[in-house]
């Protein structure tokens, strides 16, 4: 997967991608063209010119992998289940309780709340995407409805409109 509950790449996407650029390292040395590393590697040429390029300007130390990208999550790992278990209890628990929906802006409330830490309702999407939550969105029905009027409608007159068409 390439964007793991973490975000980015997997600390083990990350290491095969600098094995694979220390690889094209040793060709460079041998004298091989960026063009040819890339057919080799199946890379873009883009890429293994920049390879080359930083190979030639700070040795293959600027060939190392600089970590997972992004900013790092302001909560840590005892933060992020304490906030699981809040949003588990439910909005009515922290005082919305005219409308039972969690909202990003509300759950960007409950985190500065409780962490003393901001989140932009965009960020609380990546946090909880990041979390393994999926965003919901609750069907709306009228109170009035009658399953039963609608089978028997989408039985006798769908076919019915249908076949007009």
């Amino acid at each position: 997967m390439r964007y793991a509950h973490g975000g980015g790449l997997s600390a083990e996407e990350r290491d095969r991608r600098e094995r694979l650029r220390l690889q094209a390292v040793e060709l460079f040395a041998e004298g091989m063209a960026p063009a040819r590393v890339a057919r080799r590697f199946r890379v873009s040429r883009m890429s293994a010119s920049r390879w080359h390029r930083a190979r030639r300007q700070g040795g293959e130390a600027a060939l190392g992998s600089k970590g997972a990208g992004g900013e790092k999550c302001r909560l840590d790992e005892p933060g992020l289940a304490r906030l699981a278990a809040e949003l588990e209890r439910g909005p009515a628990a922290h005082g919305w309780a005219e409308n039972q929906r969690w909202t990003l802006a509300r759950i960007s409330d409950l985190i500065t709340g409780l962490f003393h830490v901001r989140y932009t309702p965009r960020g609380v999407g990546h946090l909880l995407h990041r979390m393994g939550w999926s965003p919901q969105v609750p069907v709306h029905r009228a109170v009035e409805r009658d399953d039963e009027v609608i089978k028997q409608w989408v039985a006798g007159q769908w076919p019915r409109i249908k076949s007009n068409r």
